[in-house]
């Protein structure tokens, strides 16, 4: 196999440059915001067309983006674009910085080959992703209570540069807004706040926005997520994700009922199931919790790849949390590329959880061959890169690498690849076979020669008779247990026979029992015969025991004849449950006797 090493990224980097400074562009003007705030998650998500003009003398290359201080803790994803069609955007590298003088966190959008020429105006857009943004309001509700949440923003887009006109959109997850900020010009249409336009606006001004809602979308919250990769050059990928999930949400207040749940369809807040995306070539996937298997989730096929349905054994409710884990195998030639002794491994960094997900805390363990040398990360992101480990597994010598990076708050525009390049030997492919050829070998020859040699001085043959006898009475045991399990047999399929009435199946499942029961009985009769040739008291036993299977097969024919008169007609019911009872009586006596018989060998 050989593919090119060198793999593009559809993706922006999104990097901290610690040390750089810059300063506010002053020549830079806003001509026109139109920022869009929206509140239908359990995310705040923000978008804001930036029309700017350089009013300088010379070439602007760069946006400068502040975010209010307050918020930098809760901003989870800062991106910017361009729009060249309705369906095309050319996405901008984005660099944070610091500012002279300036305490706010700063981010530099690189605007690439759309330089702005002196007098000239560009538009891009600019979205930012803020996590635990929403306070539940109240932050205690009971079951039957809706959720309400609080958004306390600002109204004005928080920028350096003065601003000649601007408007904001915020929209709601419902249109059951208990308050909002009422700043003129503004109006209100079902879910959707429109505030503005408002002119002349200064640098880093603010206006408080609150806006108070009903808000009963999923609070879900990856609290702690471990993605374990284990790269094997035998054609597979292992991949193991283990969640601690949390519904971060208004609290539950007093206690849950499942009745009430369940009756009046309340609890419109919690978290009944969630759909996770694995890739369309995951086999032999398997998602359990700490108790294991969880089997009210269901795996379908979908346009993107496999879905699977998790349905937690429990509702979640504000403050409730869950654990889980899901495993899968992919083909190692879907994300694994080679030249010569050169690989590069491409996944993603981090995989669809949920919709509109939120990761606080990600740990990323690669695991790659034994031998691996000359390991280069490349991330679509910053991430923190810990010390590699070793992880000893079967047949290894020395350990196999473990690259391990950590990364918190990631949301789904986090969803990116990696590449992972290093060096590996193919020649090393060869030393498990070998490893494993030789301890065959020497467990070989090491039993060849212990056969070979006696280390008795006489021989026991009192002792080699009783391990031979032991042996056949064991054989004896096991087949007459796998014998009295064809009664039941004989017995379901006369119930089966009553209840369908179809003669021609009943014969079939008889005549199926009949050949097993007939194969088993042969081989108790020639143990017992082994066993009359050693000398063995258990011959008679057994020989009893042969007899005992005869009354009991004469039972189960009479069962058999009786069902038959009973379906056509020729015997009563009450007369045949008192006939039947009987019959179980002595073949249940007879069984008894059988396994007393057995008890004694």
């Amino acid at each position: 196999m050989t593919c090119v090493l060198a793999i593009s990224l559809f993706s922006f980097v999104l990097c901290a440059v610690h040390g750089a400074s810059y300063s506010v562009n002053q020549d830079i003007k806003n001509v026109n915001v139109v920022r869009k705030v929206d509140l239908t998650s359990h995310l705040v998500k923000t978008s804001a067309q930036v029309t700017f003009v350089n009013n300088g003398k010379s070439p602007v290359n760069s946006y400068l983006v502040s975010v209010e201080p307050k918020y930098n803790s809760k901003l989870a994803f800062i991106g910017a674009s361009i729009s060249k069609s309705k369906d095309d955007f050319e996405k901008l590298s984005v660099t944070e910085v610091s500012v002279e003088k300036q305490s706010n966190s700063y981010y530099l959008v690189h605007l690439n080959k759309n330089v702005v020429e002196p007098g000239f105006e560009l538009t891009i857009i600019i979205e930012t992703i803020f996590i635990h943004a929403l306070l539940p309001y109240p932050s205690h509700i009971t079951q039957s209570e809706k959720q309400f949440v609080k958004y306390m923003g600002n109204l004005y887009f928080f920028t350096s540069y003065v601003t000649t006109t601007q408007t904001t959109i915020v929209t709601c997850s419902s249109s059951n807004i208990d308050s909002y900020t009422k700043e003129k010009p503004y109006n209100i249409n079902d879910r959707v706040l429109n505030y503005g336009p408002y002119e002349n606006i200064e640098p880093y001004s603010q206006i408080a926005l609150s806006v108070h809602f009903e808000n009963n979308t999923p609070f879900l919250t990856v609290t702690k997520m471990t993605r374990v990769i284990e790269v094997s050059h035998w054609g597979n990928i292992a991949v193991e994700e283990t969640f601690d999930i949390s519904h971060t949400g208004a609290i539950l207040k007093g206690s849950f009922s499942r009745h009430d749940y369940q009756r009046n369809q309340d609890g419109v807040s919690s978290v009944k199931s969630f759909k996770t995306l694995l890739p369309a070539s995951a086999r032999d996937v398997y998602y359990r919790d700490e108790i294991g298997n969880i089997s009210t989730s269901s795996l379908r096929e979908s346009e993107d790849g496999l879905e699977l349905e998790l349905k937690p054994r429990f509702p979640l409710f504000g403050g409730w949390k869950t654990q889980h884990y899901i495993g899968y195998n992919v083909p190692s030639y879907q994300y694994l590329y080679n030249k010569g002794d050169k690989f590069a491994l491409v996944m993603k960094l981090v995989d669809h959880i949920f919709d509109d997900q939120v990761v606080d805390d990600f740990t990323l363990k690669i695991i790659l061959p034994e031998g691996v040398k000359d390991i280069v990360l490349q991330t679509p992101y910053e991430v923190n890169r810990e010390s590699d480990e070793l992880h000893a597994t079967y047949l290894d010598t020395t350990g196999r690498p473990v690259i391990i990076v950590t990364k918190g708050q990631l949301v789904e525009q986090h969803i990116q690849d990696f590449q992972l390049h290093y060096t590996f030997s193919k020649y090393l492919l060869l030393r498990e076979p070998l490893l494993v050829f030789a301890a065959f070998f020497i467990l070989f020859l090491t039993v060849i020669v212990y056969v070979r040699l006696d280390f008795s001085i006489t021989k026991d043959e009192a002792s080699e008779l009783k391990l031979r006898m032991a042996s056949l009475v064991k054989q004896t045991v096991d087949s007459h247990e796998r014998r009295s399990s064809l009664y039941q047999s004989y017995e379901d399929a006369i119930n089966k026979y009553k209840a369908s009435k179809e003669a021609g199946t009943f014969k079939n499942n008889q005549k199926k029992i009949d050949g097993d029961h007939k194969q088993l009985t042969q081989q108790i009769a020639a143990f017992q015969l082994k066993l009359k040739a050693e000398g063995s008291d258990a011959a008679e036993k057994v020989l009893e025991l042969q007899r005992l299977d005869v009354q009991v097969r004469d039972q189960i024919s009479l069962l058999i004849t009786n069902a038959e008169k009973l379906i056509n007609g020729r015997l009563q019911k009450q007369q045949y449950s008192e006939i039947d009872k009987g019959i179980h009586e002595k073949k249940d006596d007879l069984c008894r006797k059988m396994d007393a018989i057995i008890a004694s060998l």
